[in-house]
């Protein structure tokens, strides 16, 4: 008997709470909201996922539906306010996240520089004497030239030498890879 009501019997019926009548409703109904969604969006996985999430939907909004229209153009209703929103929602997301990607790149490129800059820095004091390299880590570590000279046991002047003629030597060396 029920394949026999029409679809607006079904979804009053289904708006009541019967499970059966929503059934057979999304049986008759389920492929031509598809085709529509398919239409709306343009690609089958996006089709799929609209259709799904209105089917997901439906019992909630058959609550109002009073059978004043025919329930295809109902849900063809249902069905275009669903696929607008989406769009909104995925234009909304693209603003969201425009330019995340390059500032992403950038960062990684500034990482990687940074890297790049300590590993060469680190390369590069191995060929200082001792007592260049031991002060140079002390300064880059930000102790000052008067900590540093306490702790290695030389005057605040030695320091400021020390320092002065490790950023020469750097230089230099930097200089020298540039060059070849």
């Amino acid at each position: 008997m029920r394949m026999e009501a029409s679809d607006e019997d079904l979804a009053l019926a289904a708006a009541g709470g019967d499970a059966t009548a929503f059934e057979l409703l999304l049986v008759r109904l389920y492929d031509r909201l598809f085709s529509l969604c398919f239409r709306l969006t343009g690609s089958r996985a996006e089709a799929e996922d609209l259709t799904q999430d209105i089917c997901l939907a439906l019992p909630g909004k058959l609550a109002g539906y009073r059978g004043q229209a025919k329930v295809t153009t109902w849900l063809y209703r249902v069905a275009v306010n669903a696929a607008t929103d989406r769009r909104r929602r995925q234009a909304s997301y693209a603003r969201a996240t425009e330019g995340w990607g390059d500032w992403e790149i950038d960062r990684q490129q500034a990482v990687s520089e940074a890297c790049a800059a300590t590993e060469w820095l680190a390369r590069a004091m191995a060929g200082l004497g001792e007592g260049l390299r031991d002060t140079l880590a002390l300064v880059l570590d930000d102790v000052t030239h008067a900590e540093a000279a306490e702790i290695l046991g030389v005057s605040e002047g030695t320091i400021s030498w020390r320092v002065a003629e490790a950023k020469k030597k750097l230089r230099a060396m930097s200089d020298k890879e540039e060059g070849e």
